[in-house]
């Protein structure tokens, strides 16, 4: 009996032994893992919400992103107000509350589309503080699924554009288009090669002197005229800015400038007496009387062409009647023969005159 007496005890002491090392352990995860501490107090305050948005108990509080404490319990109220729908239980840090003001707002969030909800809680600006089992006002949370829907046009899109792509690397695949023909064809790679065959030769004859481009890099004697021709161009600039040469008076003698800046006011002189109706050329420019006399003449003149293209007087038949311009023709034909007839016998037209006396 002695013997199963200390059995027991031994199996007691085991027991109790187990039991506070798992207590211990229990205690060291909680505060290892807990985010609350054994040693700080804390305060309920509430707030109300017209939808949960899946938030969970012991999910975080936070003040302005920065942890105060945790959800303690989401519940549904019997109220029949929609904005109040839902009531959140917030353990915070009885220390915290001092520094969150009552018009402070308290919203659920999540720090991505999918992950954990949390109550964010903007701080206001008045100077009273909540008090312990008070409530604070909420805002209306943006759903993570709303937002989710919203993006499933985006990814259809995002599809619709793979799609695309799926496609056109098919095509180029099976050799349509440029770039497949580019990839595929072998005519074309043949064609290509020997594009680049035929400008390594150009590059070689460049390099080696030939041709145009090749002497225009390596001729020595196109380099020398090129420099030459700049050294001259450099001596003409020189003599310009030392006022040699007609050009050189032009920018450097001062009395050609004195001279051409003196007619330029002259000629400025002769545009305002033009303007002010002055000299002949001024009235001609400015005075009615001498342009309602041009005027009158050119409209007689104008008078005088129409009568000769109709025909009228003795110009106007000279052009235009075909019958008066033969017997004038003939009638100077005539003339002309009986002159040369007097330049071969003047004997005999001197007779005619003598009978006559």
């Amino acid at each position: 009996m002695p013997a199963a007496k200390k059995v027991r005890w031994a199996q007691l002491r085991v027991g109790v032994m187990a039991i506070v090392a798992m207590t211990i352990l229990a205690v060291l995860i909680w505060l290892f893992t807990g985010q609350t501490s054994l040693w700080e107090r804390y305060a309920n305050i509430y707030s109300y919400m017209r939808d949960s948005a899946a938030l969970a108990d012991g999910a975080p509080v936070r003040l302005n992103g920065i942890l105060v404490g945790s959800v303690k319990g989401v519940e549904l109220t019997r109220s029949t107000d929609p904005n109040r729908v839902v009531r959140v239980v917030m353990k915070v840090n009885s220390n915290r509350l001092s520094e969150i003001p009552v018009d402070s707002i308290a919203g659920i969030a999540a720090e991505n589309v999918l992950g954990t909800k949390y109550i964010n809680i903007a701080k206001g600006r008045k100077p009273q503080t909540v008090q312990p089992e008070g409530e604070l006002p909420s805002e209306a949370s943006a759903e993570i699924e709303d937002l989710v829907k919203k993006g499933f046009g985006l990814f259809d899109s995002v599809q619709a554009i793979l799609n695309r792509l799926d496609k056109i690397v098919s095509q180029v695949e099976s050799g349509q288009g440029t770039i497949g023909k580019f990839l595929i064809d072998d005519e074309f790679y043949n064609r290509l090669v020997a594009t680049v065959a035929e400008f390594q030769k150009v590059t070689v004859a460049i390099s080696s002197g030939k041709g145009t481009v090749g002497k225009l890099l390596y001729d020595e004697g196109l380099y020398n005229d090129a420099r030459a021709s700049l050294q001259r161009l450099d001596a003409v600039i020189q003599e310009l800015q030392q006022g040699q040469g007609t050009a050189g008076k032009l920018l450097k003698d001062p009395a050609l400038y004195d001279e051409t800046r003196a007619s330029i006011a002259e000629f400025r002189k002769i545009l305002d007496d033009l303007n002010a109706g002055k000299g002949t050329a001024g009235k001609l420019l400015k005075d009615e009387t001498v342009h309602k006399q041009i005027e009158s003449v050119l409209s007689k003149l104008d008078t005088t062409l129409d009568r000769l293209n109709s025909g009228q007087g003795t110009m106007g038949q000279l052009m235009v009647n075909p019958q008066l311009y033969d017997s004038i023709k003939g009638m100077t034909e005539e003339l002309h023969s009986l002159l040369a007839d007097i330049h071969k016998n003047p004997k005999k037209f001197l007779r005619i005159k003598m009978g006559l006396f």
